[in-house]
């Protein structure tokens, strides 16, 4: 992506893919402003500024005052303080187009970006300033599907998308037949499900873990990912092997992820 002026404050949630998205983005020259979201982020990660989720002014404030207008999101927001919450008065507009689109979450999303942006800030997605994160498409394994494993792959990713599209969830595990579904718990409680459901390790491993996008999603504000603790839960559930989105799915510890499915024979492939 090229821009002129590559300075750009990042908006930081939990666990590591705020440092992968900052060091990535300073390793390409950006000037990086971090904004730590309270309760959330790491606090290894050093932010410049700290904020409370509902406290947007004092983030854009000290934006314009650097000169910046470019934003970008990374890392997980989970269920905040209530006093958290509480808007400022340059939150508010932002708050009541998220209010007055209530549909589902995906609505809401993009209610809160059309916010942000009506107020003088443009919101980039870190997929599409940090591509280097995650898979070009194919297979990023030894292991390679079988042609049973094809027929599972291509359900398990047209029930992802279609759970996706009524904004239900994007994860699903296929095993010939539809396992389990992801719903309000997340992705890693739903593959802790069945792992408990799969206890019996004698059987041979079978089905696949798909997780793409929603049709439609805007992938501005949402990061998917995966990680070493996701390959774990697909080995400890026996399965054959990993789907995501290429492109639009960053990998936490990318080589590692692969190394980790190579030693263990499971599959990953980007779509």
């Amino acid at each position: 992506m090229k821009i002129k002026d590559k300075k750009i404050a990042l908006f930081a949630g939990a666990l590591r893919l705020p440092f992968l998205v900052r060091d990535e983005l300073r390793a390409q020259g950006w000037e990086v402003f971090v904004v730590g979201i309270r309760g959330f982020f790491d606090p290894a990660l050093k932010p410049d500024l700290v904020i409370r989720l509902g406290a947007g002014g004092t983030a854009a404030k000290e934006c314009k005052r650097r000169g910046i207008t470019l934003l970008t999101f990374a890392g997980g927001i989970g269920h905040p303080n209530l006093s958290d919450i509480r808007p400022d008065l340059w939150s508010v507009g932002v708050f009541l187009k998220v209010l007055r689109n209530q549909k589902g979450y995906d609505s809401m999303t993009h209610a809160a970006i059309a916010g942000i942006e009506s107020k003088g800030f443009k919101v980039v997605g870190a997929q599409d300033l940090c591509p280097g994160l995650s898979f070009e498409p194919g297979i990023q394994t030894k292991a390679k599907p079988s042609s049973s494993d094809k027929k599972d792959i291509e359900r398990a990713m047209y029930v992802s998308r279609l759970i996706g599209k009524e904004d239900i969830g994007t994860a699903v595990v296929v095993d010939k037949q539809v396992f389990a579904l992801e719903a309000a718990e997340g992705t890693a409680n739903m593959l802790k499900r069945v792992i408990e459901l799969r206890r019996d390790r004698r059987r041979k491993p079978s089905g696949v873990f798909a997780k793409m996008i929603k049709p439609g999603q805007d992938l501005r504000a949402e990061i998917t990912a995966i990680g070493i603790d996701t390959v774990l839960d697909v080995i400890t559930a026996n399965l054959r092997g990993i789907v995501i989105d290429s492109k639009n799915c960053f990998v936490v510890d990318r080589e590692k992820v692969v190394e980790l499915a190579n030693k263990h024979k499971i599959f990953i492939v980007a779509k």
